[in-house]
Order: C-alpha cells, then sequence, then structure tokens
C-alpha cells in the first residue's frame, strides 16, 4: 500500500483542509480548532512533525517566509496534496455512504 492510499491522520487531514489558501502554523492550529468546535485541538509537535512529513511527500510546499521575525512560515497545499486530501475524502464519503445503506436496509 502506498502512502497515497493510506488513510490520512485525522490531524493530517484539518491541516491539509486549512492549507487550501497560504498559512502559517499557528493559523492551522486556530483553524483546525475552529473547524472541530475545539475537538481537535493540535499540539506544535504534532503539527510541526506533520508539516514535516507532508513536505517530504510533496502534499505541501513554503508559500513564503519571513525572514525577520522569528521566520515565520506560510505553507499551501500542492496538486499532489490536493490529490491525497481528495482520496481520503471519497474514501470517507464511501464509509458514510456504506453506513447509511445499511442503516436503511437494517430499518426496512
Amino acid at each position: 500500500m502506498s502512502e497515497k492510499d493510506t488513510p490520512l491522520t485525522e490531524a493530517f487531514f484539518y491541516i491539509l483542509l486549512a492549507l487550501r489558501r497560504p498559512n502559517h502554523g499557528y493559523g492551522v492550529i486556530q483553524e483546525v480548532e475552529q473547524l472541530t468546535g475545539g475537538r481537535v485541538v493540535l499540539g506544535p509537535g504534532t503539527l510541526y512533525g506533520a508539516l514535516q512529513t507532508m513536505q517530504k511527500r510533496e502534499w505541501i510546499r513554503i508559500y513564503s517566509q519571513d525572514t525577520e521575525s522569528r521566520k515565520k512560515k506560510e505553507y499551501i497545499i500542492t496538486d499532489l496534496g490536493r490529490q491525497a486530501f481528495e482520496t481520503e475524502r471519497a474514501r470517507l464519503k464511501e464509509l458514510l455512504d456504506n453506513a447509511a445503506l445499511m442503516e436503511e436496509e437494517s430499518d426496512g
């Protein structure tokens, strides 16, 4: 099974979602927390480890880097990252569709 066929972790899924437009690490943390109503709170270690892995896989790239103040980097999703995200979205949709189908069959 290749990396692109492996289900994404919830953290990876939300990070890729948050990087559909340029965003920096703290912005990603805030957006994920807001999207999930506070259910998912990414710690800095989880976030920056995931960002490194995603850069190695070429799912994200550095969009801009502020060399003045603490070297803040903004990241953005790549076409490869969009493919990984869309593959996972389709997989999750299939799971939900199948669950709904089985529920309808058991109700009928």
